[in-house]
This record gives structure tokens, C-alpha cells and sequence, in this order.
């Protein structure tokens, strides 16, 4: 069951352009990155995008905005944060 609360921030927006071209706006600060894995704090919450040969082409956080090239494997929310674990604990241990 999805259990949507709200409506993302304002200015908050992904764009997927096949696998291979992921634009995400409302970035706030980039916690971890490597070549398999982004994870972000966004406006609505900590985003992770998984893939392989990930690389961040463009990174603004004045205003907000994150380009992200490589296969795209999978974009989801952390449900929970940090204090949880879950996906994020699994995903770098």
C-alpha cells in the first residue's frame, strides 16, 4: 500500500530521459555518490538513483539543480531517513 502523505515541494521535478539522462531539480545537498549510486536530499526527500558508470555532469546547488549520466537502474524515495536504515543501509552498508 503507498501511503502518499502530501504533494512534493514546490520546484521539485525529475526528468528521465530514457536510462541514460536523469535531470532532478530542488536538490538541497548530495550525501553520497560513487559510481553505482546518487543519494540526494531533495525537497521531498532523500532521493536515491541507482545504475552503473553513474556520473554527475552538472551539479548546482544555488539552484538546486543535479544532471546525472550513466544506465539509470532505478530512482526511489528513502522511506524512513537515516535513523531507519532500509534501502540506504542495504544499498552502501
Amino acid at each position: 500500500m503507498n501511503d502518499f502523505t502530501g504533494v512534493p515541494a514546490a520546484g521539485h521535478r525529475l526528468e528521465l530521459v530514457g536510462r541514460e539522462r536523469l535531470t532532478v531539480s530542488g536538490v538541497e545537498d548530495v550525501e553520497r555518490f560513487d559510481e553505482n549510486g546518487i543519494v540526494m536530499s531533495t525537497s521531498a526527500g532523500v532521493l536515491v538513483v541507482t545504475g552503473e558508470d553513474l556520473h554527475i555532469g552538472k551539479l548546482s546547488l544555488d539552484g538546486g539543480e543535479l544532471h546525472v549520466d550513466g544506465r539509470i537502474d532505478s530512482v526511489a524515495y528513502e522511506e524512513g531517513g537515516r535513523e531507519q536504515g532500509g534501502f540506504l543501509r542495504r544499498l552502501f552498508g
